[in-house]
């Protein structure tokens, strides 16, 4: 079933070229059923690349799903235009008086600055804290999950050595929990951060739980609440090539980055990257919006 977005979303052409099923706002007003709304709240700087990854992974599941596009009011990206903005974007005072099915909170650049120095640090908190009454069920993405397990449950990031970044493999914990049926034994997903989280932390709070994890990368998917709430650590909505776009970044930048983990054949930034770690992503997100906000969310909200 489709994805329905703005019919103007540039986005949207690519989708369809790429023979994902998108329905425009016209032929969805015309269907008699019950679609999903969910907001992302996007906070990566390349906005539209953002839009693109998370709905490629929105769309592979039998749910109609209406995509509301949400940004911060008390800051402006710098990396899109304010058209694009302005033309595809609501503010948070645009929907805060209606309830939501799903909510997506991506990563953000700023996991260098502590939670509080963060620009739009009190908008975010305010946000967390009406969806705990407005949204059925939030997941986390990469920075977006270390943010939301501090504020939500006093679960801190800590500083890595150096950056992590790469494809690592990952294994499940309870593999009857929904959130990871259907995964392998073992998978493999993207990771580009700065920053972890400690998995004794998580482990100490009984409303957390570990479903999956890397030797390497560390907690992976967190439930909060009986998934109320889902935290993501890495980027299993990544492009083939979005880390080799940003290991090219910081080697222009002079950072002298490590080339990423496990992602060019041979380690060969020559190489074209191979793709694997799609089909997880996408039984992720299907997972997700079927038992955590499909099977849980009312018909009619009152």
């Amino acid at each position: 079933m489709p994805i329905r977005i703005d019919d103007d979303l540039p986005v949207k052409k690519i989708l369809e070229d790429e023979n994902i099923f998108v329905m425009g706002t016209g032929r969805a007003c015309s269907q008699d059923i019950r679609p999903l709304d969910i907001l992302i709240l996007n906070l990566m700087p390349l906005k539209e690349d953002t839009e693109l990854q998370l709905m490629r992974s929105l769309s592979n599941t039998p749910l109609q799903v209406n995509i509301t596009l949400l940004r911060t009011e008390s800051y402006e990206s710098k990396n899109v235009t304010k058209g694009h903005l302005d033309r595809f974007y609501e503010g948070f005072n645009s929907v805060r008086n209606r309830k939501w099915d799903g909510f997506i909170i991506t990563g953000a650049p700023v996991e260098k600055l502590e939670f509080e120095d963060v620009e739009y640090w009190d908008e975010l908190r305010e946000i967390m804290d009406w969806s705990e009454k407005n949204v059925t069920s939030t997941i986390h993405i990469c920075w977006g999950a270390q943010a939301g397990l501090y504020y939500r449950y006093g679960v801190n990031k800590f500083d890595l050595p150096k950056k992590l970044s790469g494809v690592y493999e990952h294994h499940t914990f309870h593999k009857k929990t929904p959130l990871v049926r259907g995964f392998d034994d073992s998978f493999y997903v993207p990771h580009s951060r700065y920053t972890g989280v400690s998995k004794e932390d998580i482990v100490a709070n009984n409303r957390l739980e570990i479903v999956a994890e890397s030797e390497v990368a560390g907690p992976y998917l967190i439930i909060g609440d009986e998934g109320k709430n889902i935290f993501v650590t890495g980027h299993p909505e990544y492009d083939v090539l979005t880390l080799d776009q940003e290991y090219n970044r910081d080697k222009n930048k002079g950072m002298n980055p490590d080339i990423p983990v496990n992602y060019y054949p041979d380690d060969n930034p020559d190489k074209k990257p191979i793709k694997s770690w799609r089909c997880h992503a996408n039984t992720l997100y299907a997972n997700w919006l079927n038992y955590y906000v499909y099977q849980m969310t009312p018909y009619e909200w009152r």
